[in-house]
């Protein structure tokens, strides 16, 4: 196989792409799981800044009122937007408006969209678009120190007197 490697450019190529893959899983199988996810928890990290996302979802809410349930939505909703806004750009994934008209061509992306009630034949399909479906036009998940640890989402408060 060595000589294959020395005569043939597109088969090099495929051998080197291939060793590289399998050292990037290595490299990342070797990272604890809080470094192979330290965006996400970086994600959840700005939610409880922003919105305490994660003390609500903590918080047992059945002996509230809705009243109080829905003021802290408010909060948590407002600061978990913002959030959100800082991390991605979402765009819908149809154009049209949503309650109107569409038609879906034959070679469909069905990540894209997803055909509900009575499916059958051949596309095109005309249907009526009920969500429009979200994308992520653009991420911007920050990069994370090595001296960080991401597994802290939000550090102990302690007042001192």
């Amino acid at each position: 196989m060595a000589w294959r490697i020395l005569i043939n450019a597109p088969f090099a190529g495929e051998v080197v792409d291939a060793l590289n893959q399998a050292e990037t899983a290595r490299t990342r199988a070797a990272l604890p799981p809080e470094r192979v996810h330290a965006p996400a928890l970086a994600l959840l990290a700005a939610f409880q800044r922003e919105g305490r996302l994660v003390d609500f979802l903590q918080q047992e809410v059945a002996g509230f009122s809705d009243e109080d349930i829905g003021a802290a939505a408010r909060v948590v909703h407002a600061g978990c937007r913002k959030a959100f806004r800082q991390f991605f750009v979402i765009a819908p994934a149809a154009k049209e408006q949503e309650g109107g008209p569409i038609t879906v061509p034959a070679g469909f992306d069905a990540q894209r969209i997803r055909l509900t009630g009575n499916v059958n034949g051949q596309p095109p399909f005309k249907g009526t678009l009920k969500h429009h479906g979200w994308i992520a036009a653009e991420i911007r998940m920050p990069s994370i120190s090595e001296a960080l640890d991401p597994r802290v989402i939000a550090p102990a408060e302690v007042e001192l007197s």
